[in-house]
């Protein structure tokens, strides 16, 4: 499956910093990650917003890394 812009929603938005939940379906966390899995919503992401992902494996927090096409997730240290 791929990304789905219903499925990304907005939770919180402060100073420039969005807080999103992304629900990814039958994707699992490994193609939800992947660089370019955001890339359709990249005019609505930032880098360094956060997003609570949902996949087959449960929930992950992660932040958005890159910008444009190569726009992807990286996990939270």
């Amino acid at each position: 499956m791929a990304f789905t812009l219903r499925n990304l929603s907005v939770l919180a938005y402060a100073n420039g910093f969005t807080l999103w939940h992304y629900k990814a379906g039958n994707d699992n966390f490994v193609q939800a990650m992947g660089a370019g899995y955001f890339s359709d919503a990249a005019d609505l992401l930032c880098e360094g917003d956060m997003v609570m992902l949902t996949g087959t494996e449960g929930g992950r927090m992660a932040t958005i890394a890159g910008q444009g096409r190569r726009m992807g997730l990286a996990p939270l240290v």
